[in-house]
């Protein structure tokens, strides 16, 4: 008589476990929504980015037509003679020691060759290219013809034809400057600017 309770007692402990340890179901996450302050943010961030691409292209601008007039100003400080504007073509430039890279001053000295081309089609030049004492003879006649060459292609990559300039090395043998001082060398490292035809009449750009 006393086993039915217990077996009873067994079969709700058994059924009470089994309910306990059931799986519960597995939920969905909830969707997440557009947070609105991020896309007002990105949104902010996209207008920045185009408000300071239109900035940037609209000073390019300026700083060029600036130099542009700069150039027509030096030419039409100059006057109309023939002498003015082959005084300027003979302009030289300068470069760092063992260097041939055009330094930005030398640009726009270049940029003004430039335009003299351009407005006298039947101009042609030499370029040579002069190196201080320092150096080996054959290492510093390698090293004018880079610099010749450099401001060759300054002149070439902005529309004047290569066939109307010719380049020359004379390494350290013109010397400007006779010293052998920091000052004498770098009047020395230089580009200078020949005549080869066409300079009879110059125009004014």
């Amino acid at each position: 008589m006393k086993r039915l309770p217990l077996l009873l007692l067994s079969g709700l402990a058994v059924a009470a476990m089994v309910a306990c340890g059931g799986k519960t179901p597995e939920t969905t996450p909830a969707p997440v929504g557009i947070n609105a302050d991020s896309a007002a943010e990105a949104e902010r961030q996209r207008a920045d980015s185009i408000a300071r691409a239109e900035r940037e292209a609209r000073e390019r601008e300026e700083a060029e037509r600036r130099r542009q007039q700069q150039i027509a100003d030096s030419l039409a400080a100059l006057g109309q003679s023939t002498a003015a504007v082959r005084a300027l073509l003979a302009t030289l430039i300068h470069f760092d020691y063992d260097k041939a890279l055009i330094r930005g001053g030398d640009g726009s000295v270049l940029d003004q060759k430039v335009a003299i081309l351009q407005a006298n089609s039947g101009l042609r030049i030499r370029i040579s290219g002069h190196c201080d004492e320092r150096g080996s003879d054959e290492y510093n006649l390698a090293l004018g013809n880079r610099r010749a060459t450099a401001a060759k292609q300054y002149l070439v990559s902005h529309g004047i034809d290569a066939s109307r300039i010719e380049t020359v090395s004379y390494g350290e043998e013109r010397p400007l400057a006779s010293g052998h001082d920091d000052d004498s060398w770098a009047q020395n490292r230089r580009d200078e600017f020949e005549i080869l035809s066409g300079g009879e009449n110059l125009k004014q750009p």
